[in-house]
């Protein structure tokens, strides 16, 4: 049977589903709007769809890896409750372990791609958001390679809020890597060093800091002087080399890892819900909401 653009149509306003679901329904169940109802309620499409405007701003960060290569993501659900659900940290791994294996290049072709069990990864988190009863979002990833002479570290603070995935190279050792990485948790570095930072964003900081100068009534002669000086103090506050360690504030990490033979090439930190709308709730709602799923 012909599907036609009408079918569609009705199909998704009947479900809430996308058109390319509703249009494969349609056409697995020969154009049955009934069955094709089912059809996305089985997959968990349907339920799925309807939570789509929901805000999921809580959830979790994983690493894994294996080998030369490792993967750091984020998956979030609507609430810290559904984060902690064993289905939902089950979900969590089997994401990373086919991501891992996979390597898409972005979170859409990941979500296109067939997994183990059979489903793609959209169709296996559609189906948990039907099990579970919350909206789940693979949010972000990204995957790192490493070469034999180097170093992943690995560090997930506070069960998953955050995580960093360090590269460390010039050493085997994943002590070093992961102390690395448990400073950038700690102190929120934005760059490496600062050649990563571009010019535009160092003159943006140096006018302003001239201005903060003038403004306190310095004279001109030596604002210049005064804005480098403070310029230094910003690249400590962004650029994790230029930073005191956390762990030895005698040292600054460029200094702990030189001691170490080692070299910092990459870093990914990841916080839950950074950057996301948060739900304005209670704690007392959020349980209530538990209990009446």
């Amino acid at each position: 049977m012909a599907i036609t653009a009408q079918m569609v149509k009705e199909l998704r306003e009947k479900t809430g589903a996308g058109m390319m679901d509703c249009k494969k329904a349609l056409t697995e169940t020969d154009g049955d709007m009934d069955k094709a109802i089912d059809f996305l309620r089985e997959k968990g499409i349907a339920k799925a769809a309807k939570k789509a405007d929901r805000i999921a701003a809580e959830g979790t960060t994983y690493i894994a890896s294996e080998g030369n290569t490792a993967i750091i993501l984020e998956v979030n659900a609507e609430t810290d409750f559904v984060a902690k659900n064993e289905n939902f940290q089950s979900l969590v791994k089997e994401l990373s372990d086919h991501l891992l294996a996979n390597k898409p290049e972005s979170v859409e072709v990941a979500l296109e791609q067939k997994m183990a069990n059979g489903s793609t990864v959209n169709e296996f988190i559609n189906a948990a958001i039907a099990k579970i009863g919350e909206k789940i979002t693979l949010r972000r990833f990204e995957i790192r390679t490493k070469e034999d002479n180097a170093a992943f570290g690995e560090y997930l603070h506070m069960g998953g809020r955050i995580a960093v995935l360090t590269v460390v190279e010039g050493t085997t050792d994943a002590s070093v890597a992961k102390d690395v990485a448990m400073h950038a948790a700690a102190l929120n570095p934005k760059y490496v060093s600062r050649d990563q930072v571009s010019a535009e964003e160092v003159e943006r900081e140096r006018e302003v800091l001239k201005q903060q100068a003038l403004n306190e009534g310095k004279p001109e002669n030596i604002v210049e002087k005064m804005v480098e000086g403070r310029l230094g103090k910003y690249f400590e506050d962004i650029c994790i080399l230029d930073q005191t360690f956390v762990k030895n504030p005698d040292q600054k990490v460029r200094q702990y890892l030189e001691a170490n033979k080692a070299t910092l090439t990459d870093f990914t930190r990841y916080e839950v819900g950074e950057g996301l709308e948060k739900r304005q709730e209670n704690f007392a709602e959020e349980v209530m909401n538990q209990v009446n799923k």
